[in-house]
């Protein structure tokens, strides 16, 4: 059979989890490939609110197997508190949680470089999430990381090594305030947990999977614009948050991925720094952020909200080759009159439709189209039952992206996703 993929287009916090989450039902594997506990993944069945940092969106569908592959990086201690918290929820995960053997461990010491890094860049921070992501990275592509299949033997010499490497690094930066002691302790409890989980070589689990004709459903985490490649460079995150990151991830060819489902809510938002050329420092982007909750699932910071970005959707459903988007959010415009989108971009007097290479150039400005409103959604039932001017805008981004819509949101619940067809 074939991988199919789903993905946020923006910079993160387009709704995958909700996606994934409704998707799920068709498939019989679904399986995170990149990114780590930076990522939260809200869902919303029946008024609960569940967030998600390493386990699939699939886990809410009793028949499906969740697979945590090799390009996700794992903190013990977060996976710990995920599974407790699903338990908790009477979510039994028992052998549908598969872990690859070759996700690499984020350490204690991770996290303190990580948050020691930060603090000396001032105000040059990237906006880190401070959970260890970059520092995991930097070990595994410096070949010095320690993976899952490493707490399979006595891993406590090269846990040794990496921590001490990791002290010293941590001389180079000012003082944080972080208690080492007592996070070891916490990971070293939380390893056990790990031990107890079922490891997968991915690679071989996945092909077995293909060759069997299991259905799959590749999870990314963080959005397009944040890829490490291919993002707002540096402010970015330290994984390929786009669909080649599938193939890397998870150990899968190319010619194996089918369907890529891109998300894009109907304005846009951004957590920390970076470049965001439709930003909204003003009453509007206040208004988007109260009504559409945009606090980070993670770390609670507010988002930056501003309007949809025509030329940036263009950029990442290239570089994805995304075959259908999915608008979510729509309600949160309801009571927008008439809003805007950026069409092009204004670059030393000159109209753009491509992303330059500096997205920060302090001479680039966007052009705005005006959109008209809807109103209120409450009561509708389908697609065809959306105001005319609703469905105005699909068609509008249909056209401008020249990739065809496949669902809508117009609110949190699995039952306010309308397909179009």
């Amino acid at each position: 059979m074939a991988v199919d993929v789903v993905l946020g287009l923006q910079w993160g916090d387009e709704g995958k989890g909700k996606i994934v989450d409704y998707l799920a039902d068709k498939y019989d594997i679904v399986a995170r490939f990149q990114g780590g506990p930076n990522a939260g993944h809200t869902i919303i069945i029946n008024d609960q609110k569940f967030v998600l940092h390493t386990i699939p969106s699939g886990v809410f569908r009793d028949n499906i197997t969740n697979v945590i592959g090799n390009g996700v990086v794992i903190d013990p201690i977060t996976l710990h508190k995920e599974i407790t918290g699903l338990s908790d929820l009477g979510v039994e995960l028992g052998d549908r949680l598969l872990v690859s053997r070759k996700a690499h461990l984020i350490l204690p010491t991770h996290r303190l470089l990580d948050a020691a890094s930060e603090a000396a860049k001032g105000k040059d921070k990237i906006g880190s999430t401070l959970r260890g992501i970059g520092p995991t990275y930097m070990d595994k592509t410096g070949r010095n990381g320690m993976r899952v299949g490493d707490i399979e033997t006595d891993f406590s010499e090269k846990y040794k090594a990496l921590k001490e490497k990791h002290l010293k690094l941590a001389t180079l930066y000012p003082k944080v305030d972080f208690d080492l002691a007592a996070e070891e302790a916490k990971w070293m409890d939380s390893i056990e947990e790990l031990r107890q989980l079922k490891k997968i070589d991915c690679e071989y689990y996945i092909h077995q999977a293909l060759k069997s004709g299991k259905e799959i459903l590749a999870e990314g985490a963080q959005g397009s614009m944040l890829d490490i490649d291919f993002g707002t460079y540096p402010f970015v995150t330290s994984s390929n948050t786009v669909t080649a990151g599938v193939c890397t991830g998870l150990g899968v060819a190319p010619q194996t991925i089918r369907d890529v489902t891109g998300i894009t809510k109907a304005y846009c938002t951004r957590v920390g720094s970076g470049p965001f050329p439709t930003e909204l420092d003003n009453e509007e982007g206040e208004r988007l952020r109260k009504v559409g909750g945009e606090f980070g699932a993670t770390t609670g910071r507010p988002r930056r909200c501003g309007w949809i970005d025509i030329p940036q959707l263009k950029y990442t459903v290239m570089v994805n080759g995304v075959t259908n988007l999915v608008i979510t959010k729509m309600d949160v415009l309801n009571g927008f009159g008439e809003f805007y989108v950026a069409d092009s971009y204004q670059v030393n007097g000159d109209r753009v439709k491509e992303l330059p290479f500096n997205l920060s150039d302090e001479h680039l400005r966007p052009n705005l189209a005006k959109i008209e409103g809807w109103g209120d959604l409450d009561g509708v039932q389908d697609y065809q039952s959306l105001p005319s001017t609703l469905r105005d805008y699909v068609s509008y981004l249909e056209k401008e992206l020249e990739v065809p819509v496949s669902m809508v949101s117009v609110g949190p619940e699995r039952n306010e996703l309308f397909k179009l067809s």
